[in-house]
């Protein structure tokens, strides 16, 4: 997608406006919790660009004070510290992580700068959109937009046309869609309360 002015227009609308609805990683979310921790396991399947199935269990305190969570991948023998996604600004947040993976006997650190604006030359709206179907199972969507906002110039007095109309474009996909059962005692349902 290029928003630079140029002769030549898509053929169609399908070329303009794209709209995909097969999303390449589905997640199945067990939780259940357990004095103040979450325990989780996720089964990932990853059709795209390769299938790929993946198990993580997840260790993360459910009290504001902690901000981390733990991460044990059993296939690929990866266990990882992440912190919670730290606001650095309104649009802009830090993540850090320290891991290890017992196949290589390797142990490093990462961080991520992530937002939901942005991308490749293109405005892009990345974010996730959770819906509670009821009690204890919720589904998750991961959706993005890239989009190029309609241009509309024009000149008088010049070599230039006197109106002149690029089209927009918006590609829109369905990335990720999870599944998450999460299993809480009626003890712990009291103390929310």
């Amino acid at each position: 997608m290029e928003s630079g002015s140029n002769s030549e227009e898509p053929a169609s609308w399908d070329e303009l406006y794209n709209i995909n609805l097969m999303p390449s990683e589905l997640f199945l979310k067990f939780r259940k919790e357990v004095q103040g921790i979450r325990v989780g396991l996720n089964m990932e399947l990853y059709n795209a660009p390769i299938n790929e199935l993946q198990a993580k269990l997840v260790l993360k305190p459910l009290t504001p004070e902690w901000k981390w969570k733990l991460i044990y991948e059993p296939i690929h023998q990866d266990f990882r510290i992440l912190s919670k996604k730290i606001p650095i600004t309104r649009f802009l947040n830090l993540q850090v992580g320290v891991g290890h993976n017992f196949q290589m006997h390797a142990t490093g650190w990462k961080w991520k700068l992530t937002t939901c604006l942005g991308g490749d030359g293109v405005s892009r709206i990345r974010n996730k959109t959770s819906v509670g179907l009821f009690p204890g199972f919720d589904l998750r969507f991961g959706w993005r937009a890239d989009y190029v906002l309609p241009e509309i110039t024009g000149a008088l007095g010049t070599e230039e046309p006197l109106f002149n109309m690029q089209s927009g474009r918006l590609h829109a996909s369905l990335d990720r869609v999870e599944a998450i059962l999460t299993h809480t005692d009626a003890a712990c349902l009291e103390q929310q309360r």
